[in-house]
C-alpha cells in the first residue's frame, strides 16, 4: 500500500474524503442523450470528472442454437490510455473485462429488453444489440457509470430502416427499442468500518472490498457481484444493501 492509498484510508476513517465529499455523497451527474449521429442509440455520462460515452447499434444476425427465438445482447468496454495514464493500447484487460460483464449483467439480469421482442424470424434472423462503452476521463466509479450511460444510451434507441432484407443505418424509424425497466448499478466499497459509494479512482485502489448492486424501481435487486480479496459480514452485505438502495433512488431521479 502506497503513501497516497494510506492516507485515503485514514481520512475516511475519519468521515471525510479527500474531495471534501462525505462518504454516501455521489458526485454531480449529468445526462446527455443522442450524441454519436451513427449510432440507434448514445449518450453521455459524467459523474463529477468522470465521463463515458454508450452507444448502440443494431444489426440483423442468426440467433444462438439455444435461444432460436431470441434477439442478442453484446457489451463491449474499450479502456484507452486518454482516459486514464494506467490504461494501456491493445486487448481487453482485466478491468475491461470485469466492467463489461457487470455491465451485461446487470441489464440481462434485469430483463430491460425482452429478448423475445427482437426476433424477426424464429431461428433464422433477429436483431443483435451491441453496447459500447468508452470512458473518456476515467475518474472511479466506471461500473456505475457505463452502466447509467448504457441504460440512458437504450433510452434513446430507434430501429434502423430495412429494405429487402438489408439494414440501412442511413435511416432509422420511429420505432424505437423498448424498455421493461430501468435498472441501475450501485457499488458499494469498504474500508475497515466505513461504507462509501461512488468511488474516484484512488479510493478504488484503497478499498478492502466492494459490492455492485442491481437494483430496480421497485427496490428489486437482480444481480449481485463483490469484488477485491477481502471477506464480508452478513451484517456488511445488509448495511451495504440498504446504502445502495438508497442512492439509487437518489440516482433515478436523474433520469
Amino acid at each position: 500500500m502506497n503513501a497516497i492509498e494510506e492516507h485515503i484510508r485514514k481520512t475516511i476513517s475519519k468521515g471525510s474524503r479527500l474531495d471534501g465529499r462525505k462518504l454516501d455523497e455521489i458526485r454531480n451527474i449529468v445526462i446527455e442523450k443522442n450524441l454519436v449521429k451513427t449510432a440507434e442509440g448514445s449518450a453521455r455520462v459524467k459523474f463529477g470528472d468522470s465521463e463515458v460515452i454508450s452507444g448502440v447499434k443494431l444489426s440483423i444476425g442468426a440467433p444462438f442454437p439455444d435461444t432460436p427465438d431470441q434477439g442478442a445482447l453484446m457489451v463491449n468496454v474499450e479502456l484507452i490510455p486518454m482516459a486514464n495514464p494506467e490504461f494501456e493500447s491493445g486487448p481487453p484487460g482485466i478491468d475491461s473485462i470485469e466492467i463489461s460483464r457487470q455491465v451485461d449483467k446487470v441489464i440481462r439480469e434485469s430483463h430491460v429488453i425482452d429478448m423475445k421482442k427482437l426476433c424477426i424470424e424464429e431461428g433464422e434472423k433477429v436483431w443483435i444489440v451491441s453496447i459500447d462503452i468508452i470512458p473518456i476521463n476515467a475518474n472511479g466509479n466506471l461500473i456505475d457509470v457505463s452502466c447509467l450511460a448504457s441504460l440512458a444510451a437504450l433510452q434513446n434507441t430507434f430501429y434502423p430502416l430495412v429494405e429487402d432484407g438489408r439494414v440501412n443505418y442511413k435511416e432509422k424509424t420511429k420505432e424505437n427499442l423498448q424498455l421493461e425497466n430501468t435498472p441501475l448499478a450501485i457499488t458499494i466499497g469498504k474500508i475497515e468500518d466505513s461504507f462509501i459509494v461512488d468511488l474516484d479512482h484512488e479510493e478504488g485502489k484503497a478499498i478492502d472490498a466492494r459490492i455492485t448492486f442491481g437494483i430496480l424501481e421497485d427496490d428489486t435487486i437482480c444481480s449481485i457481484q463483490k469484488g477485491e480479496n477481502s471477506t464480508l459480514t452478513i451484517d456488511d452485505v445488509s448495511r451495504m444493501l440498504d446504502l445502495a438502495i438508497e442512492k439509487a433512488r437518489e440516482m433515478r431521479s436523474k433520469l
